[in-house]
């Protein structure tokens, strides 16, 4: 288990960073464009890499659906209206609603799946938003509603209903494969919004500087493909609930990216943020009752060796 929070972590981490250079490529290229292209190397390079531990193999038909309805929700909807989102609002905002994701997938676990997470859990739910909201009000407080802070709502809603199909999925398909094929049929429907939203944007490609095709492979490469594998394979293991707790991390890391290649500032509010966010990612990813139980269960032992 704990190699799993690990992996889930790593993903965080790499998607924490991918956001700032996100915001860099939307410079240079339009947003459905820059994502199309952006998902169809990603979906790619999940293909070779499975090709390369002979992992490849043809989905059923009854796994067809699980692809193309993942596709829509994770590749399609997420990603366009995450990047429409973001060319519309501030990261302060954006960060804030990214951070209701764990309490969404929790909600809707309990409702569509009847798995009711426990009452410690549901109390670190509560913790990392805490943590998520005093970091992004570090930054600046909330501005009022916008287009910007819709489309990124439902960015994550989307997502939040894809973990549902890929832990459902994950019975019969392993989540590394079933990311590969919903990238590459996720692009090809961003490839036909970007033509009719975009008209001649793929032309934009042409003028970038050298530097936005480095950050273009590591977003694509490692942000997107390495980064979904390892956050959908932890799904199929853990669930979609004790998986999207530690999207709080995502906030945290994208601050550090920030103030890393950005420049930003970090203050004592993130710090406490952090510190919010640590703890929930404990208690609602279940770690805290897991070591309390093998406590537990060291202790009673101990307690009949010595009655022996």
């Amino acid at each position: 288990m704990w190699r799993i929070y690990a992996l889930l972590t790593t993903a965080m981490l790499i998607w924490g960073f991918n956001l700032p250079l996100l915001k860099y490529l939307l410079i240079y290229v339009g947003p459905v464009t820059m994502t199309t292209f952006r998902i169809l190397l990603a979906g790619i390079t999940v293909f070779i890499i499975l090709a390369a531990f002979k992992m490849l193999r043809l989905p059923t038909k009854n796994e067809w659906k699980y692809i193309i309805g993942g596709a829509m929700l994770n590749v399609v909807l997420h990603h366009y209206f995450l990047n429409m989102g973001l060319v519309r609002t501030t990261g302060t905002n954006a960060g804030l609603i990214l951070g209701t994701g764990p309490v969404l997938t929790a909600i809707s676990v309990a409702l569509i799946m009847r798995n009711y997470p426990s009452k410690v859990q549901w109390l670190g739910f509560l913790v990392g938003l805490g943590g998520v909201s005093s970091v992004v009000l570090a930054g600046g407080g909330i501005g009022g509603l916008a287009l910007g802070d819709s489309f990124i709502f439902i960015s994550i809603a989307a997502q939040v209903l894809s973990f549902l199909v890929i832990a459902k999925a994950a019975k019969t398909l392993d989540p590394r494969i079933m990311t590969a094929y919903m990238m590459v049929v996720g692009s090809a429907v961003l490839l036909i919004i970007s033509l009719i939203q975009e008209p001649g944007e793929i032309k934009a490609f042409a003028t970038v500087p050298p530097m936005f095709w480095l950050g273009f492979a590591a977003s694509a490469i490692i942000g997107t493909a390495v980064g979904h594998m390892l956050y959908n394979y932890a799904v199929g293991k853990v669930g979609p609930a004790k998986a999207a707790i530690f999207i709080n991390f995502n906030t945290m890391f994208s601050l550090i990216g920030s103030a890393l290649f950005l420049g930003e500032i970090i203050t004592y509010r993130h710090l406490i943020g952090l510190a919010l966010i640590i703890a929930g990612v404990i208690l609602g990813s279940g770690a805290a009752e897991d070591l309390w139980k093998k406590r537990r269960a060291h202790k009673v032992e101990q307690i009949d060796k010595n009655v022996v």
